[in-house]
């Protein structure tokens, strides 16, 4: 069966990024077409931020409740691994995605599943199920929304000793004995983290100097010393080489660049992501299939007046909150082009333009303890050739940090304009920070200048007093 129908856009992937899209297009008055191959709900709800904080919540409240005098030894035993993966199994829908269908039904954008593609200048092809084969066509705008995935290197023995990627590493049904974890980033921080609280004995392979190096340094510090007392090995400026695993059931062996072998049951390679963008169709509008999208602060792919690229296939911030709020400037601009509106691009905060991809990324990494950050580091300020001041503050100072648990370890840094006595940037590490990161990001959008956030009085005794420390530790 063969169908051809017009819409008013045609959003490619439904995953948060083209959900949001739909919404926000749908609210604007324009037809919309999703399309997806996969499940709706895409990466995050399945195999990327819902199971792996669903298995790290109880990793993280264990570790926080065996700080609190009067609670210690009641935390003290083993987690119930199998009910930590059935509230897992939960959180990702049981990888069945009949809900969000419905949430998007209820967009009243029409839904077709199946494998779509580029087909020339505002035409999509999309083969479904049983044979279907429709033909869309966009009047206003295509929307490529298909995300990213894992990438394995290139490694001798690798392509068939059926390693662990993201997707492996969220939705594993039994924990296994030994975990070799390869990458010192977000993935491989927080999965060694979860995987050693639930059994087990987990040996974290990083390349570099540290762990979590987009961060300030002393971040991954922190991260990697709460490791190593959890009992896992962290090993720094370490190489993989090349796998070894001649029977795909039995274990995996390590060969590293300067000889030594280490053998686990499974090994997980957290080393970087590519865009989904290698069988969309980008070569029948002359650009190279599998390749990020540059595109302008409006998320229309540069050189095109109709083609969009929106969330991780434009690489501007690989997380599912930027994409979601890509999603939202993105059809803002897509509507107001649509009715002949001028867009707000002049106006640097304006309703047109994904600012915070540049200056006020948030993220948080869940591990114990949290890191949290947002807009620039030190080093990143000063390379953008800012005159900034970097303040430092030791949490464990502050009476909310110690009253929130016995020997509390964190530290914040806030990067300040010298110039203009604004924040470009907020880093804190710590048990709980990752809910004071928004308080930061709205300091860092809104600009709000030191002489206000004087006036911010943070309630006694809160965490939340870090940020009077920090003032004065400023003012002085």
């Amino acid at each position: 069966m063969t169908e051809a129908v017009e819409y008013d856009v045609v959003v490619l992937g439904a995953g948060p990024t083209g959900e949001n899209m739909a919404d926000r297009l749908r609210a604007g008055g324009l037809s919309t077409a999703v399309v997806e191959s996969e499940l709706v709900g895409g990466e995050c709800s399945y195999w990327a931020c819902m199971p792996s904080k669903a298995l790290l919540r109880p990793v993280i409240a264990r570790a926080e409740a065996r700080r609190v005098p009067g609670l210690r030894q009641a935390a003290e035993g083993p987690l119930d691994t199998d009910a930590v993966l059935a509230h897992r199994d939960e959180y990702a829908s049981h990888w069945k995605d009949g809900g969000q269908v419905s949430w998007l039904d209820s967009t009243g954008a029409r839904f077709y599943r199946g494998r779509g593609r580029l087909h020339g200048p505002r035409k999509v092809v999309v083969d479904g199920p049983e044979g279907e084969h429709h033909v869309l066509t966009a009047r206003h705008a295509v929307a490529v929304c298909t995300g990213s995935r894992a990438v394995l290197p290139d490694l001798p023995g690798l392509a068939g000793a059926k390693a662990w990627t993201s997707r492996e590493a969220t939705s594993a049904h039994a924990v296994p004995g030994r975990l070799a974890v390869v990458g010192g980033g977000v993935v491989g921080v927080e999965m060694a983290t979860a995987w050693q609280a639930l059994g087990s004995r987990v040996t974290l392979l990083v390349r570099g100097d540290g762990l979590l190096p987009r961060m300030e340094p002393f971040v991954g510090e922190y991260v990697a010393d709460a490791l190593t007392a959890a009992g896992a090995e962290v090993r720094r400026n370490t190489s993989v080489a090349s796998v070894e695993r001649p029977d795909t059931g039995g274990p995996v062996t390590l060969v590293l660049e300067n000889g030594e072998r280490i053998e686990a049951d499974e090994v997980l390679f957290a080393t970087g992501r590519a865009p989904r963008t290698e069988d969309v169709g980008l070569e029948s509008v002359g650009l190279r299939p599998g390749s990020w999208l540059p595109v302008d602060d409006s998320c229309r792919v540069e050189g095109s007046e109709w083609l969009y690229g929106v969330g991780d296939v434009n690489h501007r911030a690989l997380l599912t909150h930027q994409g979601k709020y890509q999603a939202r400037i993105a059809a803002a601009a897509i509507v107001a082009r649509a009715q002949g509106v001028p867009l707000l691009e002049t106006d640097r905060w304006g309703a047109h333009t994904a600012t915070a991809d540049h200056a006020a990324v948030p993220q948080v990494v869940f591990t114990d303890p949290e890191a949290a950050a947002v807009g620039l580091s030190l080093a990143e300020a000063e390379t953008a050739g800012h005159r900034v001041r970097a303040v430092d503050y030791d949490i464990s100072s502050v009476a909310g940090a110690s009253l929130y648990g016995d020997g509390y370890r964190g530290r914040a840094r806030m990067i300040v304009d010298l110039d203009r006595e604004i924040l470009l940037g907020v880093t804190l590490v710590g048990p709980g920070v990752g809910e004071l990161l928004h308080s930061a990001t709205v300091a860092v959008v809104g600009e709000v200048p030191i002489e206000r956030l004087w006036h911010a009085v943070p309630a006694y005794p809160t965490i939340s007093e870090v940020w009077l420390r920090l003032l004065e530790t400023y003012r002085r």
